[in-house]
C-alpha cells in the first residue's frame, strides 16, 4: 500500500500528480510543483502525453536556431521570485566564453550556459482554459531555465504560422 501524498506546504492529502493532471492539466507547473514537493520538469513529465515531447538538451543550438525564425514570441523566465515576460524575437546564437551569446535588434538578449540544459520540452497544453504551446528548457535539477512561448495574435488565439513551425519542430524532434 503506497503512502498518501501530501501537499508540501498545507500537508493536506493530494491525489497522485498523474491523476491530477490527466483530470486538469491546466495550471501554473511551478505552482503544482511546489504543491507536490517536486521538481517542475517532474510536474511536465507528469503530464498526459500528448501534452509533452521531450527530447535531449543536447539539441539546445539546433532549437535555438530554429526559434530564430519564428518572429515574435514570448520568452518567460520564471523564479519563485519573479515571472519576467519579454516580447521580441530570438536574435542569432554563437557560441563563446562557456555560454551560449543572444544578441541583435531584439529586447531578447542575454548568455545562457546551454551545457546546463539536460531536457527540452514541446509543451501543448491548456493554460488558464485556453489553449497554450511552448518550448521549455531545463536544467538538471529540473528546473525550467527559460520558455519560449507561441504568440497570440489579436484575437487572442495562437499565431498560425508559429503553430504550424512548433509542430513541425516537436515531429521531427520526436521521431
Amino acid at each position: 500500500m503506497s503512502e498518501m501524498i501530501r501537499d508540501a506546504s498545507t500537508g493536506a492529502p493530494l491525489e497522485p500528480l498523474h491523476e491530477r493532471l490527466a483530470k486538469n492539466p491546466d495550471g501554473i507547473v511551478e505552482r503544482i510543483a511546489r504543491e507536490y514537493g517536486v521538481s517542475t520538469l517532474a510536474v511536465v513529465e507528469s503530464l498526459p502525453p500528448a501534452h509533452r515531447t521531450l527530447i535531449k538538451g543536447e539539441l539546445f543550438a539546433d532549437v535555438m536556431k530554429e526559434l530564430e525564425s519564428w518572429g515574435e514570441i514570448l520568452f518567460i523566465v520564471h523564479t519563485p521570485d519573479i515571472v519576467l515576460e519579454c516580447a521580441g524575437s530570438i536574435p542569432p546564437g554563437s557560441f563563446g566564453r562557456g555560454y551560449y551569446n543572444i544578441h541583435g535588434d531584439s529586447p531578447i538578449g542575454g548568455h545562457i550556459r546551454a551545457e546546463a540544459c539536460s531536457r527540452i520540452v514541446f509543451l501543448s497544453r491548456p493554460f488558464m482554459g485556453r489553449r497554450s504551446m511552448s518550448i521549455q528548457f531545463f536544467n538538471g535539477d529540473g528546473e525550467a531555465m527559460f520558455k519560449v512561448f507561441v504568440r497570440r495574435d489579436e484575437n487572442r488565439e495562437l499565431k498560425a504560422d508559429q503553430v504550424a513551425k512548433f509542430e513541425a519542430m516537436r515531429a521531427r524532434y520526436a521521431a
